[in-house]
């Protein structure tokens, strides 16, 4: 996408030698005649650059500036002024206001050309502008996710436990009314509700395993993988090949949650949507990354949209937190492969350690 550019000069002659300057370099260029234009056309924009002349009727450069630095949709964007002031006060209060670079009229062709070309290269507040966007919509993803959890949760307590165990008190208080039950029907009564709090008993672990793995605490990641992939393999008749490092248990526990939940996300996936008949789990470390892989032999991924899903999307979000990245694609010779990435430079669970 070419770069963006506003020109902001109340001087006609102005505004067109800038254009000519700028013309045929890649850029789109819009000019605004006053100050309050200039806020108008930047708030429609999203401009890569201002360039700002200062001497204006109305409202000088040096106020538009201070105004696009207090909106936070423009807060960041680049802006160079332009001015026929060349005293040192004027370059101070251009500074102050919040300028990135000053060029004093009449400037230098070549050098205009080459302090816009820098930094419309870097395209600072372009990359700032998207980061925060995905930042935004991924905070809005993950809250909706928790209070999706939460009810989830609420409605298993109140929908399946709560329903159990008020039946539960229900029996026991049948049977403080009636002592007098003959022992083989007391007995009958008494295992109905031991029944029922087991089955509470199991909810409740269940509920517990879903939150928390207890076995990443207990006996540390590599084996909370491996017997997650057991019981993925029980339960789904799909055999699975799994190598798995041992010095994986050294990564922070934040490492351990993501690359858990990932190969949880990704086995699903597989079972409900690959028709494979065998997986293949890799998780590695080598130069400063963590690498897992979960590949299989299915039909591999749709021709549209392969990868928009909701599970693949909160994958990639999940690795983002840490600074990776997760790529999904069709193998050559058929099935699919994931692929994620995690750096850490953060030290290991031995203090003052780091993973080499």
């Amino acid at each position: 996408m070419n770069s963006v550019i506003l020109i902001v000069d109340d001087n006609a002659a102005s505004r067109e030698a800038l254009e000519s300057i700028l013309s045929g370099q890649g850029y789109q260029l819009h000019t605004a005649e006053d100050g309050v234009q200039a806020l108008k056309q930047a708030e429609l924009l999203h401009p890569d650059l201002i360039l700002l002349d200062v001497m204006m009727p109305g409202m000088d450069g040096f106020a538009v500036c201070r105004r696009l630095r207090s909106t936070p949709a423009l807060a960041e964007v680049p802006i160079i002024i332009l001015t026929a002031l060349d005293d040192p006060d004027s370059r101070m209060e251009g500074i102050e206001s919040g300028a990135d670079d000053f060029l004093t009229k009449p400037f230098d062709r070549q050098e205009l050309r080459s302090r816009v070309r820098t930094i419309t290269r870097l395209n600072r507040y372009r990359s700032l502008h998207e980061q925060r966007e995905s930042l935004r919509m991924m905070s809005q993803r993950m809250v909706t996710s928790l209070e999706e959890e939460r009810m989830r949760i609420s409605r298993e307590l109140h929908d399946e436990l709560g329903q159990l165990i008020t039946a539960q008190l229900l029996d026991i208080r049948d049977l403080q009314s009636d002592l007098t039950l003959p022992p083989e029907n007391l007995f009958a009564r008494l295992e109905r509700v031991h029944s029922q709090a087991y089955e509470v008993a199991v909810k409740v672990r269940r509920m517990a395993h879903e939150l928390r793995p207890p076995v990443l605490s207990t006996l540390g990641l590599k084996q909370a993988l491996l017997t997650h992939c057991s019981k993925f393999s029980s339960s789904t008749h799909i055999p699975i090949k799994v190598d798995i490092e041992d010095k994986v248990n050294e990564l922070p526990d934040v490492y351990g949650i993501i690359l858990y939940r990932v190969l949880q996300e990704a086995l699903t996936n597989i079972a409900k949507h690959a028709s494979a008949n065998r997986i293949w789990v890799e998780v590695s470390l080598e130069d400063r990354h963590v690498n897992l892989i979960v590949q299989d032999n299915g039909i591999g991924l749709p021709a549209d949209k392969p990868t928009s899903g909701i599970g693949i999307t909160g994958m990639k979000e999940r690795v983002a937190l840490v600074g990776g990245e997760l790529h999904v694609r069709s193998g050559k010779t058929g099935g699919t492969i994931l692929a994620a990435t995690l750096p850490f430079e953060q030290k290991t669970k031995e203090e003052g350690e780091t993973l080499s």
